[in-house]
Order: C-alpha cells, then sequence, then structure tokens
C-alpha cells in the first residue's frame, strides 16, 4: 500500500442526484483542493491544505491528512451522508465533530 493512501476512501456529495467521488489518498485530496473556489479558502481549507502538504512531504501520516480533509468536507457540507457517522455510530473521523 502507497503511503499516501488513504486506509478508506472520502466520500465527497456534491449535491442530490450528483455522482458521488471517493478520494482515495493525499494527492486526490490536494488536486481537489487545487480546484476549490479562490474566495471560499477560509481557515479550514488552509488546514486541510496544509495537512496535505505535510503528508507529501513526510511529516505527517496519510490518515492525519485524511482527518484534516474529511474535516474540511463535513464543514463545507460536501461529505457524503453515509461518511456522517461510520458503522457503529461513533464518529472518529473529525476533531470538529462533538464527542457523545
Amino acid at each position: 500500500m502507497d503511503r499516501l493512501q488513504f486506509f478508506s476512501p472520502v466520500r465527497i456529495s456534491r449535491g442530490q442526484g450528483q455522482p458521488v467521488e471517493d478520494i482515495e489518498g493525499v494527492n486526490e485530496a490536494m488536486a481537489f483542493l487545487r480546484k476549490w473556489p479562490k474566495g471560499r479558502r477560509g481557515p479550514v481549507y488552509q488546514c486541510a491544505l496544509n495537512c496535505c502538504a505535510a503528508a507529501l512531504a513526510g511529516r505527517m501520516s496519510a490518515e492525519e491528512a485524511r482527518k484534516g480533509f474529511t474535516g474540511f468536507a463535513r464543514i463545507t457540507r460536501l461529505l457524503d451522508d453515509d461518511m456522517a457517522l461510520p458503522i457503529g455510530g461513533k464518529n472518529t473521523d473529525s476533531v470538529y465533530a462533538p464527542r457523545r
């Protein structure tokens, strides 16, 4: 397995009736972030971008970068509903989600 590959993909949904996109690793996440509109690049975007850049440089694991990217996707409401709560109902993907 490639060190930049996620253990499980981040599923992105752009809305009802639109195809779901699986982001399977740091390189795909970085490509997605580079296409993000400049006017919508706030602190959450910057955090996700920094996490992916750190993973590419070997200063962070792919799974840590995945958490940053997943947080970005959740806050921008792009995270597919199927990913909102992993199996078992316990949200372990993001530091942005409240713990139960």
